[in-house]
């Protein structure tokens, strides 16, 4: 059996009862997971519904899930009702009921629901106050060749997991950021100035607070790949990391924030005219970029092989959730789709070494259960096929 070579572990998040109700193509699937298992498998040929499970489970954290799915595409077909996906959670000996969905309210059309523990959330936010949940999917693969948006949205959701505020900066300035647009569009330079600075000031405070943060993550983030070179984590490439924005630059020359949303709000002012011409703001923390490195070969992510990535990915997925234990003193339940397929005996011996050392909850997906002999002795393992979850072990 897995032995921890670290001797107080951080408290891991356990999830103990999980159920779908109405959810992509499961009418109702319950699965009660054993709190001494620390890894638990979801094997299944294609097309089963394993990652449909996964995405359940990432939507006990803020934000839109693992696949990024609008909520009403997600309700079983033949049915209006909505979804919902609840659980139970131990975190350090303490239950937590929590269930989240989508379905009508009264006098407000449909939208995400949320609860803790019978109580209802203005927000999913408050889901990422006790917990954090991170995952890495196959459609992950193509984060470095693919535009910014896309290293940025992941950068951000790293960020939430150890900054929870965070979703409410970028919350606040995306719509903030579209009040000015749309100011700006349908009334050009002849917009109400105070009304534009007004919106500026808003703009100028949550951008300056997103960088910051971006910042300190990053920096936190670079320093726990640098700390596990000698671990299990030393069989995946070592990964430098950089920020590419405007911002985040003046920040890292020294400026201080305050300062920064000052040049920031001078900046907004001096553009109106062009953002108005192209109806979107075209400068701003929207526009930042994550740099990853492949340290070993002084090579930029996106110049790397495809197994080079998938390693790259992989590393700073390993080192993120050992960075939220440390410094939150909880494990992340992490979700890993399809993951172990991709490597070599060499690589998944130490993936599984390095979960064993982070010592969370991680839910584990392949299609073969030959892929996870090496643990079979440490996880619970699921059958999933045609819309039914039953326990294979």
């Amino acid at each position: 059996m897995l032995q921890s070579a670290k001797a107080n572990l951080p408290a891991p998040v356990k999830i103990g009862r999980l159920v779908l109700t109405d959810y992509r193509g499961y009418s109702r699937a319950q699965l009660s997971v054993d709190p001494d298992s620390p890894l638990i498998v979801l094997t299944g040929p294609n097309g089963a519904g394993k990652t449909n499970v996964l995405e359940a489970i990432s939507y006990l954290a803020p934000g839109r899930g693992l696949r990024g799915s609008g909520l009403g595409d997600i309700t079983r077909a033949g049915t209006s009702n909505g979804w919902a996906v609840s659980a139970q959670l131990d975190i350090e000996g303490e239950a937590i009921k929590v269930g989240t969905g989508f379905g009508q309210v009264a006098g407000n059309g449909s939208r995400r629901l949320v609860k803790l523990d019978g109580e209802t959330q203005s927000t999913s936010n408050c889901l990422g106050e006790r917990w954090t949940v991170s995952w890495l999917t196959p459609q992950m693969d193509r984060l470095f060749i693919e535009g910014p948006s896309s290293r940025r949205r992941f950068l951000d959701r790293l960020v939430i997991g150890l900054f929870p505020d965070h979703s409410r900066q970028i919350g606040a300035y995306e719509r903030v950021m579209r009040d000015r647009n749309k100011l700006l569009s349908e009334q050009g330079l002849r917009a109400d100035t105070a009304w534009l600075s007004a919106l500026e000031v808003k703009m100028a405070e949550h951008a300056v607070a997103i960088a910051v943060a971006r910042l300190e993550y990053a920096s936190q983030l670079a320093g726990k790949l640098a700390d596990n070179s000698d671990g299990a984590g030393s069989h995946f490439p070592k990964a430098g990391l950089a920020l590419d924005g405007e911002l985040e630059q003046m920040l890292q020359e020294g400026m201080p924030p305050v300062e920064v949303e000052a040049a920031y709000k001078d900046t907004l002012k001096a553009v109106r005219a062009v953002d108005a011409g192209a109806g979107r703001s075209s400068r701003g923390v929207h526009k930042s970029d994550l740099l990853v490195t492949h340290l070993g070969k002084s090579m930029p992510a996106e110049f790397c092989s495809t197994g080079e990535q998938k390693a790259l990915l992989i590393a700073l997925t390993l080192a993120n959730a050992r960075l939220v234990a440390d410094l939150r003193g909880h494990s992340p339940v992490l979700l890993l789709d399809e993951i172990v397929a991709h490597l070599d005996d060499k690589r998944r011996a130490a993936l599984f070494d390095a979960l064993k050392d982070i010592g969370g909850q991680c839910w584990l997906t392949g299609t073969d259960t030959v892929l996870f002999d090496a643990i079979k002795q440490d996880a619970q393992f699921f059958k999933v096929c045609d819309g039914t979850i039953h326990p294979s072990q």
